[in-house]
């Protein structure tokens, strides 16, 4: 006997498909139909990205997303130069911060990307970084989620000047969530009400 084979889209109570993982937990799908592979633009708001895909990384994506409001607290609302002033106190802070995820790696990846980030600006910014590592064409649309890759010769790039310019936690894959997430690429399967809308 064969497994099935993966799922494509898959259509909610509300008549609408959607990529399988936001087929039914609420807080997924809004974030699924009013954020995730919609162009992001501005530091602050990259760099929390970046943030909270690090953060996620070993953890669910549901799990970030329920301390996000929290998270965005604890981080001074990501303010790059603000998180990049942090101390020894304010990660001994953090740690104790039993509503976000308390990894210390995580947390001083947070504070050397802030620290980053802020250099960066010498250089056109974080913004302009990951722009210029957009991939050069449109990959297809992939039709069931095993067709999405977790990683692309674009992120492996993107992740390798970073990790030049002092960023943490930046892997390939975990740069290419962010990359799906800013709309650098569109992660939608096909057949997705949301595919190709942002």
């Amino acid at each position: 006997m064969t497994d099935p084979p993966p799922p494509g889209p898959v259509t909610g109570d509300d008549g609408l498909a959607r990529c399988p993982w936001a087929a039914s937990d609420p807080l997924l799908r809004a974030y699924h139909d009013t954020e995730w592979g919609v162009p992001v633009r501005g530091e602050a708001a990259l760099f929390e990205r970046l943030c909270l895909e690090a953060f996620q990384s070993g953890l669910s994506w549901r799990t970030i997303l329920a301390k996000r409001d929290a998270f965005r607290e604890a981080f001074a609302g990501f303010d790059p130069d603000a998180v990049a002033a942090f101390t020894g106190d304010d990660v001994e802070r953090l740690l104790a911060d039993a509503r976000i995820v308390r990894n210390r790696r995580k947390i001083d990846a947070a504070v050397a990307n802030a620290r980053a980030t802020v250099a960066a600006r010498a250089d056109g910014g974080l913004e302009a970084i990951v722009a210029g590592h957009a991939p050069a064409a449109a990959p297809p649309a992939p039709r069931t989620a095993a067709d999405v890759p977790s990683r692309t010769d674009a992120s492996v790039a993107l992740a390798r000047e970073l990790k030049r310019r002092g960023f943490a936690f930046v892997g390939p894959t975990t740069v290419h969530a962010m990359m799906e997430a800013v709309g650098m690429v569109d992660p939608h399967l096909e057949g997705c009400h949301r595919r190709g809308s942002a």
